[in-house]
Order: structure tokens, then sequence, then C-alpha cells
């Protein structure tokens, strides 16, 4: 079975059109998984990395929004625990930045210990930050005071590098911050440095963030303390940095995790081991997901072959009673008619490996925010590829079987005539 004899020849314009046909709907079929399990693959793999790679080892979250609440306290009360080495809260809050008379553009705020928040960095955070962060007190108590946040501000902040550059806003300029699109509520923050901004899958890599001591975000977002404070000292999670030996110890890093749990038993401990083989189950539910949903497109692409292959029974129905009268053995009929699906299945399967690459590629030059980042990750793993360019070729047995039952189910007299 060569390409010439499926194409049928320079005259035979309709049987080539059903071999484009059939190979484009096998090739839009494949094409489906590729981009799903390439990019899902990927971002699975880039996310597991982030936590195996991050600085700390156990996470300590409450319910609700910023459902940590006395974190200056929590933080001290963790440390002071063995094996422990640092806690850092986060308090992440969207805010308004003042560019202008009238002018404003919204900014994602963390609030961090300066001092012990680069200890949370992994390898490929890192250096995007500062090795010291320059946002005055390191501790973060001074401005806290006990829980008064009436002691001295130094109101120093860190600018994301894409904020810097679409404002101009250079280190030793002052920017105000708001908690609302009104100035008259904001606060003047000194900029004394900048950062990077990492891939984050959800957060666009051109994202306008701002980095604060916590106390400070506090102030300007209301959730630090006095009357209409919804959760007071509030931040979002407490990172918490195992000493190295508790940390290399998965049967003390358990322990340590009891521990905290058993100081905090209204928040939610967990280990980023924990999190990270969540985070493998979901993506093997998603990838069984992802060929579940392709399986409807790849049953249409082999039930359109099967009907293309029927039909070719159907028009070369003579010559099949000829070579039948002649003696050729059924055996070689129905080989014919599987190679000839199989090598149409193999040439959608390869052109649908092609396409569903080329279709992320395209997103990942192309496409905006999250989508191309997305793309950006994907993986193309050789083996999964061959395995869904196998795996169609062998669906295609399917379709040529019915072919084949129907050419041997021909009457040789009536095909003569």
């Amino acid at each position: 079975m060569t390409l010439g004899s499926v194409l049928g020849g320079r005259n035979a314009r309709h049987r080539r059109w059903q071999t484009v046909l059939s190979v484009a709907a096998i090739a839009t079929a494949v094409a489906l998984p590729v981009v799903l399990i390439s990019v899902g693959g990927g971002v699975a793999d880039h996310e597991l990395a982030s936590l195996r790679s991050s600085g700390y080892q156990l996470i300590v979250s409450g319910s609700g929004t910023h459902g940590i609440s006395n974190a200056h306290n929590a933080t001290t009360k963790i440390e002071s625990i063995p094996g422990v080495a640092a806690a850092v809260p986060i308090l992440s809050v969207p805010i308004d930045a003042v560019l202008g008379a009238g002018s404003y553009s919204g900014v994602l705020a963390e609030g961090v210990i300066p001092g012990s928040f680069p200890l949370t960095l992994g390898p490929t955070e890192g250096p995007l930050f500062p090795s010291v962060l320059p946002l005055g007190d390191p501790t973060d108590t001074i401005h806290w005071d006990g829980g008064s946040y009436a002691g001295p501000a130094s109101w120093d902040v860190l600018v994301s590098t894409t904020f810097q550059q679409t404002f101009g806003v250079q280190v030793g300029n002052t920017l105000v911050l708001s908690p609302t699109v009104n100035a008259s509520l904001g606060i003047a923050f000194n900029v004394t440095g900048v950062f990077g901004v990492p891939p984050l899958i959800g957060v666009p890599t051109g994202v306008y963030a701002v980095l604060l001591p916590l106390s400070d975000l506090q102030v300007l977002a209301h959730l630090a303390s006095g009357p209409g404070t919804v959760v007071p000292d509030a931040a979002d999670t407490l990172e918490v940095v195992a000493q190295a030996a508790v940390a290399s110890n998965p049967a003390a890093l358990a322990a340590l995790r009891a521990t905290i749990q058993g100081h905090f038993p209204g928040y939610t401990v967990t280990t980023l081991s924990e999190q990270a083989q969540q985070l493998e189950q979901a993506s093997s539910l998603l990838t069984g997901f992802y060929l579940a949903l392709s399986s409807v497109g790849l049953t249409v692409g082999v039930m359109f072959l099967a009907l293309v292959l029927l039909r070719r029974v159907e028009g070369d129905q003579r010559s099949i009673g000829i070579r039948r009268a002649l003696g050729v053995p059924r055996s070689r009929i129905v080989l014919g008619i599987l190679e000839e699906g199989a090598l149409l299945a193999a040439l959608g399967g390869t052109f649908g490996v092609f396409a569903g690459w080329a279709i992320v590629r395209g997103l990942a030059t192309w496409a905006t925010s999250t989508v191309q980042l997305a793309a950006e990750l994907a993986i193309f793993e050789p083996s999964t590829l061959v395995s869904i360019a196998l795996g169609v070729t062998g669906l295609s047995l399917l379709a040529s079987l019915l072919a084949a039952r129907r050419a041997l189910a021909l009457d040789v007299l009536e095909a003569l005539r």
C-alpha cells in the first residue's frame, strides 16, 4: 500500500477529496489532546517545580479572606517552636497607586516581614528580589508597636519592574498608595527598590505589584486594629521555614507540622509536599479528563474514516469481486483495507501532532496574559505524542474492519455485473 494508491491517481478527484477530508478529520481530533495535555502537563510541572524549590516547607492558612489574625504574635509564637528557622506572614491586597491628578492604576500589594521574607524565596524567585529588602525595620515590630501601630513607620515600598517601566517610577521617587481611587485616603511611600515578577499561573506576567512592610499595608488597607477592623493584624498565610535538619527529614517535618497545628487548631497547616502530592493527583485527573473530552473528537474522526473506507469498498466492489473470483485470499483483501485505514490514520495523527504544536506555539507568541504564560510552559513529551498518534492509528483498525467485513460480504456474481 503506497501513498499514491491511497490518493487514487491524478484523475480520481473524488477519491482524493475523501483522503484529504479523512486525514483532516483525524488531524483535528488529534490536535485537541496534544494541546490540552502539553499545556496542562507543562503548567502542572511548573507549579510542582515551584513548590519543590520554595524556600519554605510549611504553610499556615485560615478560612475566609485574610484568615490569619494577630499575625505578628502568631509569627513570634511559631518561631519559638524548636525546628523553625523563620515564619513569614504574607498579606495580599489589591490597592490603587495615585499617578497624578485623577489618574490611578490598580496594583497588587504584598505585605511581608522584610528581614525574613527572602528566606521563603526559592532559587527561581530569589534572584528577582534584592538580597536585603530596603524596607526599613527588618522585623516590622517598630511600627507595629505591640499591636498599637503607634510606632514610627518608614513608609518604604518596592515596585515591580513592569510598574516601573510603564509609569517611569524611579528609586527615590514618592508614590502615593490608596485603598480606593481616592487620593485623600492615600499614604505617600518612598520607592526604595524594584523587583521582578515571577511567572505565576492566574497572574498576568505584566502585573503591577508593590512590596511593603506588613504593618504598613495593614494600616493602609484597614486591617491593622481599631474601630471597623474586621480582621486585626491580618495576613493571608504564614509561610514557615524549617531548619535544614528538619526540612530534609520527612518524619521530623511531619512532627513539626503536628506541633504547629496543636498550637493553632483553628487554622490549617500543610506541608508543601502534601500540596505537591495533591497537585500531582489533580494533574492526573485532569489528564484523564482531557483524554475523555478528546475521545468525542476522536470518535467522530474514526467514524468519518469508517464512512470513507465503506464508500471506497462500494466504489471498488467490481475490483474486489474480480480478485475474489480469481482466488485472491480473503486475508489479502482484508490486509489491504487495514493498510489503507492505518495509513490514513497515521497521516492524520502526524498532521494532528504538528497542528497541536503549531497552535500552542502560536498562543505562546500572539496570545496575551495568562494564556500566553500557560502556552509558554507547555511540554511536548515525545512518548506522549507518539502514544496519541499510535492510539488513533490503532482505533483506525476498527474502522477498517467494518469496511473489510463489508468487502467480504459482497456477492461475487452481483459485484461482477
